[in-house]
């Protein structure tokens, strides 16, 4: 049985390209209308929500759109004649779909053979090639480093990323024989599904200690830490039987309720001195720091509009929040802020009003939410537990996390290398 394995070419040639300096001396030089037959984006359905049915034809969004492969979770589903009425934006098994706008810009998969057709949204370009190409090797080839630094210098839009087909028509694209585009891809379909796989194995292991953090969480602040204590029905569906001597209470009774203001990108400088947090959850949710501040002292903060509604961060010093984080500051006594932050934890995600843009948790909504209010000395009990389990957990799903970016970047480094031709696949038997 033949082998594939990995060496340099023997030489090199100048591409007479920006972008790529030297192709193998074999490969030829082209770009990306020289090796499709087709090139169009997708639209949005003319009846607007009315379009959506529960079971039809896949409508995919640029969420849909992952290098790995489309994830179809939460796929939309437009009607045969929806379907019938937008067909510019219909793909087929084989088509490689791009995404041409937003965070994901310049993500890219081949349409698989499991679905017969789909349409795309206007954020989503659709590749067709020619005969001549092997689709799998131009699909690696568009995933590449070279590719994705080649949109972030090109690419326009005054508000927010973009990528137009004329753009796209111009990618660079180094070369080679058919015969080698196939070998190159039949390499890459081993390996990057070698490291995929670890990757999928890797999340699924840091969701398993996620599910079992939100457990421990749920259950320490619903139920307490003495499992002989006596319970009693709470009255709120979700929290279930609490510790007969706790107490139900609304967050208006706990908290002074505020929202932060406007505070515009602009207004971020390198050096400030205090943080700006919004409803972004990376980087503790910070968004850039200023040398002015809101608040100081021992805050909780949520986030109030979009997918990470009701997300909450214990919040200490002098601060500031944008429009769409709220602000609760305690103004009573005999309280642990540590444990009312993760009560509050629990109880937004039973809360979330679910909209169009994701969800929200308005500050007149925030007042009603109910939870759990032990004694204090019970509180600190609690998050002080919770401090030490959740810390446990946070570095273990940290090292896991390394592990999978340290994955992922040896996938882009072998995509890029194999598709550019700083490395060769060859064949020995």
């Amino acid at each position: 049985m033949s082998a594939l394995i990995l060496k340099q070419y023997k030489s090199y040639k100048k591409s007479d390209d920006k972008i790529i300096d030297c192709i193998p001396e074999k490969w030829s030089f082209a770009r990306i209308k020289d090796v499709i037959s087709k090139i169009t984006s997708g639209v949005t359905p003319r009846g607007g929500a009315e379009s959506y049915v529960d079971v039809g034809i896949p409508f995919l969004r640029s969420q849909n759109v992952h290098n790995d492969g489309l994830r179809l979770d939460d796929v939309s589903f437009i009607s045969l004649d929806t379907h019938m009425e937008m067909m510019g934006s219909q793909v087929k098994a084989g088509d490689i779909v791009f995404n041409i706008t937003g965070a994901s810009i310049a993500r890219t998969c081949v349409i698989p053979s499991s679905i017969k057709t789909a349409n795309i949204s206007q954020h989503i370009a659709l590749l067709r090639l020619r005969k001549t190409n092997e689709i799998r090797f131009i699909s690696y080839y568009l995933q590449s480093q070279l590719v994705k630094d080649y949109v972030y210098l090109t690419q326009s839009g005054a508000s927010k990323e973009a990528f137009n087909h004329g753009q796209m028509k111009c990618i660079p694209v180094p070369l080679p024989p058919k015969y080698e585009q196939r070998s190159i891809a039949d390499y890459l379909d081993i390996k990057i599904a070698k490291i995929d796989q670890k990757i999928n194995l890797l999340n699924q292991k840091a969701m398993l200690y996620g599910k079992l953090k939100q457990t421990l969480v749920n259950e320490a602040v619903t139920r307490g830490l003495d499992k002989t204590a006596r319970l009693i029905d709470s009255d709120v569906e979700w929290i279930g039987q609490v510790p007969i001597h706790w107490k139900v209470k609304r967050v208006k009774e706990l908290f002074e309720i505020s929202r932060g203001r406007v505070i515009a990108q602009t207004e971020l400088i390198d050096n400030g001195q205090f943080p700006v947090y919004s409803s972004q959850t990376q980087n503790d949710g910070c968004l850039g720091y200023i040398n002015t501040f809101d608040y100081d002292g021992s805050y909780i903060t949520w986030t109030t509009d979009g997918a990470n509604a009701g997300t909450v961060f214990l919040r200490s010093g002098k601060f500031n929040c944008t429009n769409i984080c709220g602000t609760l500051k305690l103004n009573v006594k005999h309280c642990d802020i540590r444990y009312l932050y993760y009560s509050l934890e629990v109880s937004t995600k039973h809360n979330k009003r679910i909209d169009t843009n994701g969800a929200k948790i308005m500050s007149n909504e925030m007042m009603f939410i109910k939870i759990c209010v032990p004694p204090q000395e019970e509180q600190t009990a609690i998050a002080i537990y919770l401090d030490e389990k959740t810390a446990h957990i946070n570095h273990i799903v940290t090292n896991i996390t390394n592990q999978i970016e340290k994955l992922r970047e040896l996938r882009k480094v072998l995509i890029n290398d194999v598709v550019t031709g700083k490395i060769k696949v060859t064949t020995e038997g």
